[in-house]
């Protein structure tokens, strides 16, 4: 959960409740949300580093390892009521005022993860194609809770930075809403208890539509974002082998499970099948490349010495330790600061292949000329251009928009 601002720029880089018709289509009730969340949103850090020694001791092999992490990913899409996944409906992408600047541009965008239920974002792409023709890598970019609601998330600045420098780079980037930020604004995110598995099915359905997009690789993927959006990048990648790059950020920590409905709101760490918690989801992307950006002010202040050794253990059964890096700021707070960003550039240029001449001077990556724009320009839905009228909104709607886009489970013997 995201709760600071941006560092200054100078550092280190020159509802409403459900009702009893909503449970019976089979999603979470408010009550039920409110048991979990209370109960899986910490642990003491000595708890912690007991329950990664238990967890450690139910594996010695690949095999194995293979064996608990694919019971963990059913844990985590079971607890989201995610499996089996809704139907995939149309995107029907919607895309609006592209605009250029300086080495990038600019779009507004919105799709259907759900029928009726709009992912809105911002495109950024490079302004010409690298000389030698290929595709691009592809970069998510959620965010996390840094406030506003309303005027922050993908429209802060430090967003807008990141985004435009990786198109930059030679990266197609989408910024997307939290649900229930921004433009997302269909239910309330605090509120409805079914947040966790939309927002990640969003993720999921992100990664399609990145894969639509006829000039991005889709074998060269990347995620990042700090905090909520930390979360967001482990957990879509720790469901989703599309993603071949990430980069979580202020968020891996063995003893603290995020403090909003978003990330731990519904039964994904623990269950009569599975238990885990956030530093073994982010072990799961081995023995993909992933870059761990940690902090001394905030709940991965021990990742050095507490999750990495583990996450890297389990890198070292693939015999690929050197993929998974930490950079851990000591002296930094809970954000996405300059020195992070410089990281995460670094990280993803090496791993995705982008360029760095285009950000850098004398060797330092730097940020200068990117426009900072206001969020009305950015906004995907206006009075001039509206949301479509198939639009659902409210809790209810999308609790039962889930039930009905579930599919049948298979039967017994089905496909021999």
């Amino acid at each position: 959960m995201d709760t600071r601002s941006d560092v200054a720029a100078g550092a280190r880089f020159g509802v409403v409740g459900v009702s009893l018709a909503v449970a019976a289509v089979g999603v979470l009730s408010a009550a039920a949300m409110g048991e979990e969340f209370k109960r899986k949103v910490k642990q003491t850090e000595a708890e912690a580093v007991e329950q990664l020694k238990k967890f450690a001791a139910t594996y010695k092999t690949l095999d194995e390892w293979k064996a608990r992490a694919k019971a963990i990913r059913e844990g985590i899409l079971r607890g989201a009521n995610l499996l089996p996944g809704p139907k995939k409906c149309p995107l029907r992408p919607i895309v609006r005022n592209s605009r250029g600047h300086a080495g990038y541009t600019v779009a507004n965008v919105a799709f259907e993860s759900l029928p009726g239920f709009f992912v809105t974002g911002n495109l950024y792409s490079p302004a010409a194609k690298p000389k030698r023709a290929r595709p691009l890598a592809g970069i998510l970019c959620p965010h996390g809770h840094f406030r506003p609601i309303v005027g922050g998330g993908r429209f802060r600045a430090d967003m807008q930075k990141r985004c435009a420098t990786l198109a930059r780079m030679g990266a197609v980037v989408f910024a997307y809403d939290m649900v229930g930020w921004g433009e997302s604004n269909q239910t309330d995110h605090r509120k409805d208890p079914n947040v966790l598995a939309l927002q990640l099915w969003n993720g999921i359905r992100c990664l399609d539509f990145l894969e639509s997009l006829e000039d991005v690789d889709p074998k060269r993927i990347g995620i990042t974002g700090a905090s909520g959006g930390g979360t967001q990048t482990f957990l879509l990648t720790a469901v989703d082998d599309r993603v071949s790059v990430s980069i979580p950020t202020v968020m891996v920590s063995a003893h603290f499970f995020g403090g909003c409905v978003c990330e731990s709101g519904m039964p994904i760490h623990k269950s009569d099948k599975h238990e885990t918690n956030n530093a073994e989801i982010a072990a799961m992307a081995a023995p993909r490349p992933q870059l761990i950006i940690s902090c001394g002010k905030d709940w991965t202040k021990n990742t050095p010495k507490v999750e990495l050794p583990y996450i890297r253990g389990v890198y070292r059964l693939y015999g690929a330790q050197a993929n998974v890096e930490n950079l851990h700021l000591a002296e930094e707070a809970h954000d996405y600061g300059p020195s992070k960003r410089a990281g995460a550039y670094l990280f993803f240029a090496r791993h995705l292949k982008l360029s760095l001449d285009a950000v850098t001077t004398d060797g330092v990556v730097g940020e200068d000329g990117i426009v900072i724009e206001d969020k009305e320009s950015m906004f995907v839905f206006t009075d001039k251009h509206p949301r479509p009228a198939r639009a659902v909104k409210g809790a209810e709607a999308t609790a039962r928009l889930l039930g009905r886009a579930k599919r049948p489970p298979e039967k017994k013997g089905a496909g021999k």
